[in-house]
């Protein structure tokens, strides 16, 4: 049975039917809608339920609470209509008219950038051109039926190749097939752009980013596309890791920050080993944010790294004052081995 939901403000509205989720069938009608780990866990598509039942599926308690759900929110990406909907949700109108396609790729280089990272550089067919917002990911088409999405951490500006880093994950198939296997003209499936998290160019807000680990690479992305375009927003850069080696595009974002005078980089070492002579700051990074900022309310923010960096980040952050609108999360979960 299909189901009709209505989108307040705008207005809109599109079918949902056989057993999709909400969020599946907006984007399969051509509405962006916001979203991020696509499996209840991050906390991106939360709306509230303004008219008619949901089945709220496998909403994560970190991603929606008891209270949450007592006053209508649900999670798009994995709720389903028991009835026709009117939800209240944020429409995303840059990635619109930004068409997702299957495209077959190949391998054009792979890089170490760090005993556990490597950047993998993937060329599209000549005449093949992947649009797509700095920030936003990828995914791959794996032979078994399975997908793999990685953040793309080029700019748009610099699309010859397209660049994923990929941290390598003990037992994780596909990411031990990258260090132990893939070779240079490999060919490869992929499905693009997918995601809401990009850069709000119609802000003059300062900007907070912050990057865990391969989190950087979105970053990356975000930061180059905003150099080039002029924006001069100031930018605080914190980049979190264990150790030093963990900051492995730290000379790069001290390259950018001695250059341009509207970017600070804050480096954040939660387990510094002796051999680091660590002097800078420890600990979680997310709590670096927060002992330099009493008030977050003329902030935006773009977190990008692990679930409990991000869901932290969010909670922490808005009891700051920043306005749960002004967060954007691009939340990393690994797949179950």
């Amino acid at each position: 049975m299909a189901y009709q939901v209505t989108l307040r403000p705008s207005g809109h509205s599109f079918s949902v039917a056989n057993e999709a989720t909400i969020l599946e069938a907006g984007l399969d009608a051509g509405f962006t809608l916001p979203y991020g780990c696509k499996d209840g866990a991050c906390g991106t598509c939360k709306g509230r339920v303004l008219n008619g039942q949901v089945d709220l599926g496998a909403a994560q308690d970190g991603a929606l609470s008891a209270a949450e759900r007592a006053a209508g929110m649900a999670l798009f990406c994995c709720a389903r209509p028991l009835s026709d909907l009117c939800i209240e949700v944020r429409e995303i109108d840059a990635a619109r008219d930004i068409p997702v396609k299957k495209l077959p790729c190949r391998v054009h280089k792979l890089t170490r950038l760090a005993d556990d990272v490597m950047r993998v550089q993937l060329k599209l067919p000549a005449n093949e051109r992947l649009q797509f917002l700095a920030g936003q990911y990828i995914e791959f088409l794996l032979k078994d039926g399975q997908r793999r999405a990685f953040s793309l951490a080029n700019a748009p500006h610099d699309d010859a190749f397209l660049e994923i880093h990929v941290r390598r994950i003990p037992g994780g198939n596909f990411t031990e097939h990258v260090f132990t296997q893939m070779k240079e003209k490999d060919i490869l499936r992929i499905e693009g752009p997918l995601g809401s998290f990009f850069l709000r160019e119609n802000s003059s807000k300062p900007i907070i980013l912050l990057a865990g680990g391969t989190g950087i690479a979105p970053i990356k992305g975000l930061v180059e596309h905003a150099l080039h375009i002029g924006i001069q927003r100031p930018m605080q850069l914190y980049y979190g890791a264990k150790d030093r080696a963990g900051l492995y595009l730290g000379g790069l974002v001290e390259q950018w920050a001695a250059k341009h005078p509207h970017i600070t980089y804050i480096p954040v070492l939660s387990e510094p080993a002796v051999d680091d002579a660590w002097t800078g700051r420890t600990g979680l990074v997310h709590t670096a944010v927060l002992a330099d900022h009493v008030d977050l309310a003329a902030y935006q923010v773009y977190a990008c790294g692990a679930p409990a960096m991000c869901e932290a980040a969010k909670r922490d952050f808005t009891s700051r004052g920043l306005p749960p609108d002004d967060f954007f999360a691009d939340v990393f979960s690994y797949a179950p081995r």
